[in-house]
């Protein structure tokens, strides 16, 4: 599967849209919108997906696959499933525990699943790598050897480097989200309709016509 076959599965269920006009949570304009949580519902197409996230790892004999929780959840599970049938060894799936100052931490006991053994981190979404790269590094932290990244998308341009200087990050889709101030956006002055049913733009246009 190739990046334009995985971007129209994800735009097939809303999860990818481009070539819009979209008001994002920051107030700033843009042409596209990654709303992650609209693949997960469709069982087929997520197993589809990350079948495909799986077949770029495995060569590095990965123990166990984890990923942050909430969504991430579901990532590891099919991708480390997907792994198993196709190394023919169990692979495991974990994920790491959000704690209360925004950082990950693996318990539950996963971390005997961790400590000594090749892992592979999963996220659907980077925006700025944030919440992959604390991954990464409690997988560190309790003995693991990171061999790679695997993500849905990468919207933000984050490298290998800003994860923690991972071996491989794989993406299956790399969406490049232009944002304008609303009095530079160019799809302002070209008169291209707001789109309300994604981002904020149900609210910015209600805000215009309270002024």
């Amino acid at each position: 599967m190739d990046e334009k076959a995985a971007l129209d599965i994800l735009g097939s269920v809303g999860a990818v849209i481009t070539d819009s006009h979209i008001v994002y949570t920051s107030g700033m304009h843009g042409s596209a919108y990654v709303n992650k949580d609209a693949v997960y519902p469709h069982t087929t197409k997520t197993s589809l997906l990350c079948r495909e996230l799986a077949k770029r790892f495995t060569k590095g004999y990965v123990r166990a696959v984890i990923a942050p929780a909430v969504g991430g959840v579901i990532l590891s599970q099919w991708v480390a499933y997907h792994l198993s049938g196709l190394t023919g060894q169990e692979v495991l799936g974990v994920y790491a525990d959000k704690t209360d100052d925004g950082n990950f931490v693996i318990k539950r006991g996963y971390d005997k699943f961790i400590d000594g053994n090749n892992v592979l981190v999963v996220e659907d979404l980077l925006t700025t790598g944030g919440s992959a790269r604390k991954v990464v590094d409690a997988t560190r932290a309790v003995g693991g050897w990171v061999s790679g990244v695997g993500v849905l998308c990468n919207r933000g341009g984050v490298t290998a480097t800003d994860l923690g200087r991972v071996p491989n990050l794989h993406a299956l889709v790399n969406v490049k989200l232009d944002a304008w101030d609303e009095a530079d956006c160019p799809l302002c002055k070209a008169g291209v309709p707001i789109n309300t049913d994604v981002g904020h733009g149900r609210e910015f246009l209600a805000r215009k016509q309270a002024v």
